[in-house]
């Protein structure tokens, strides 16, 4: 990590709810590659992404395809490891991650709290490892898994989304991501709203309280690495109450 980030100077805010930004996450020549690999990604290989993720209008690229590229950075136990840190959360070192892609005019996503279940294939993974979704042919959200798979369940701990491949941005563009005082006042609009600069990344714990949303992208694509570190269980129950786990419908 010493030799990829450039701008250490993440900016903690407290409203709508604690997240971290940050400009100028890598630096320049790293941040080339990431957005050549994922130009090259959209080019030759566009059949990788896919519409599956059930009333979000936007196509995705699972990270564990790439995991060996530039792009792998996201899916690595040093970057696991930052961010767990910056977050505060007691991280398992299970990792989900994609390539978001919204065609321009995408329809803006509802607000949501990313608390979620996530099922992982084996034993928990060791300091020194990371577990990707959908190793073993293991789905992480559905959780359907080959007959005698091991699994575990474990909850999102902490939303990250890094933008780049994207045109330059300016007002009036859309794109960002929302950010929500509660759900209730959320037809209001966000309180803040994150928009998709390149190389530019927003965080935050997964809580009760996260509300967040996609906004819709009026006259540009909107490109993102979306990725999620989890935390144990018991410790989101015992937090919070199983009840606020937001369960797959």
């Amino acid at each position: 990590m010493d030799q990829l980030l450039a701008n250490r100077r993440w900016v903690r805010r407290v409203r709508p709810f604690p997240h971290v930004y940050a400009r100028d996450v890598f630096r320049a020549d790293f941040y080339r590659s990431l957005h050549e690999e994922f130009e090259r990604i959209e080019r030759d290989d566009p059949k990788t992404f896919e519409r599956n993720m059930g009333g979000y209008d936007a196509t995705g690229a699972p990270l564990i395809r790439f995991r060996h590229g530039p792009l792998g950075v996201f899916v690595s136990r040093e970057w696991h490891d930052v961010i767990a840190a910056v977050a505060g959360v007691n991280a398992t070192g299970d990792i989900n991650a994609a390539l978001h892609h919204h065609e321009p005019g995408s329809a803006s996503g509802w607000p949501h709290n990313d608390l979620n279940p996530s099922t992982f294939v084996g034993p928990p993974p060791g300091p020194d490892e990371v577990r990707l979704g959908g190793e073993g042919g293991v789905g992480v959200v559905s959780g359907d898994r080959p007959a005698g798979a091991t699994v575990r369940e474990v909850i999102r701990g902490v939303s990250l989304l890094f933008y780049l491949g994207n045109p330059d941005w300016s007002p009036g563009d859309g794109g960002e991501t929302g950010l929500f005082t509660d759900y209730a006042t959320s037809a209001r609009g966000p309180a803040r709203a994150v928009p998709p600069i390149n190389n530019s990344m927003v965080m935050f714990e997964c809580t009760p309280r996260t509300w967040h949303a996609f906004i819709s992208n009026r006259v540009k694509p909107r490109n993102s690495v979306v990725m999620w570190l989890h935390r144990a269980k018991d410790e989101v129950v015992e937090r919070w109450g199983d009840e606020n786990i937001a369960y797959w419908k």
